[in-house]
């Protein structure tokens, strides 16, 4: 039982020192950051991400955030770099180096090629005063008061605060370049998350005979049979030039019967609700589940961009369709 108490002891004192080191950069994010991103946004090649050791490790996952971000990156090992990986770097590329003293022998031995061909640096370092910080074009501060290991040998926070650098860099050059959830889907088309981002309304929603429509002069009781038949919770209510003017659903059915109407003779359209929303069958399935989602609805009309009915989904459709 000590001994599990100890274990539970030493785990907390890790995630409390490195959630400091990671609130600690928050001093750091100033007019360098702001230089680096315009760097990195200038770029008419590739972002090179070059580190050793345990910053290799953190530099490869910033380069795989970067490139899957919209920001074309790769990572190359400074040691190999030296024997011909080099000429994997252009002067049309920026080369990020992360070295938490900036005095990594390797990435020192490859400065001085990286300034001729021409290619920006941007270091990321724990020490502004090191080779690697003063040869930068800019440096990002990374540095930590102390790292979560207890001798303060293994990169422990110093690494996770590199790490959370690089992710915030990453989403400020993806808000900046106004990279969205479609243009992510193309670099992950596979599994669940390509299944979510690359389905589109039009491959899952209903169309022809298994929309529920009704005409605006329909009575109350025909709109429930059809919305019984098409099985959707909801009926769409078209005009004579099948435009959508409104829905009725299960929702509505329920305040309706607050209010003692009579089914058998009220027409659809003093039920119904007007001005409903509608979206297009080309936009993202996701994109119809946080509609959804913010609206409290489970289910949406789809049209055409002049509102003709051209198919419904509700959320049991985004359901089967692995959206959820």
């Amino acid at each position: 039982m000590v001994q599990d108490n100890a274990f539970i002891q030493s785990a907390l004192r890790t995630i409390d020192i490195e959630r400091d080191a990671i609130h600690a950069l928050r001093e750091h994010i100033d007019t360098g950051f702001i230089k680096a991103c315009e760097i990195i946004m200038a770029c008419q090649g590739r972002v090179v991400v070059t580190g050793m050791g345990k910053s290799g490790h953190v530099g490869t996952k910033i380069a795989a955030t970067l490139a899957s971000t919209g920001t074309p990156a790769f990572f190359v090992h400074p040691g190999e770099a030296s024997h011909g990986d080099l000429g994997m770097i252009t002067g049309q590329d920026v080369v990020i180096a992360i070295s938490n003293s900036g005095n990594t022998a390797e990435l020192i031995t490859i400065l001085p090629l990286i300034k001729r061909m021409g290619a920006p640096l941007i270091s990321m370092t724990g020490s502004d005063t090191s080779t690697l910080a003063k040869e930068a074009a800019v440096n990002l501060d990374v540095s930590v008061t102390r790292e979560a290991c207890p001798l303060g040998l293994a990169p422990t926070s110093s690494t996770t605060a590199t790490l959370v650098m690089g992710d915030a860099l990453a989403v400020a050059l993806l808000e900046a370049r106004g990279f969205s959830a479609e243009d992510f889907a193309f670099s992950h088309p596979g599994g669940t998350l390509g299944r979510r981002l690359l389905l589109k309304v039009e491959d899952v929603m209903h169309t022809g005979e298994r929309i529920p429509s009704v005409h605006e002069g329909t009575l109350m009781r025909e709109a429930l049979l059809e919305m019984s038949r098409k099985g959707l919770g909801m009926t769409a209510i078209i005009d004579d030039d099948g435009r959508l003017v409104g829905i009725f659903t299960d929702g509505d059915l329920r305040r309706t019967l607050d209010r003692n109407i009579d089914v058998h003779a009220t027409p659809i359209a003093d039920v119904m609700t007007r001005n409903c929303k509608s979206i297009r069958q080309d936009i993202l399935a996701a994109e119809a589940l946080n509609i959804m989602e913010e609206r409290k609805i489970n289910a949406l009309i789809v049209t055409d961009s002049e509102r003709h009915l051209v198919g419904a989904l509700n959320m049991h459709d985004l359901l089967r369709a692995g959206v959820i």
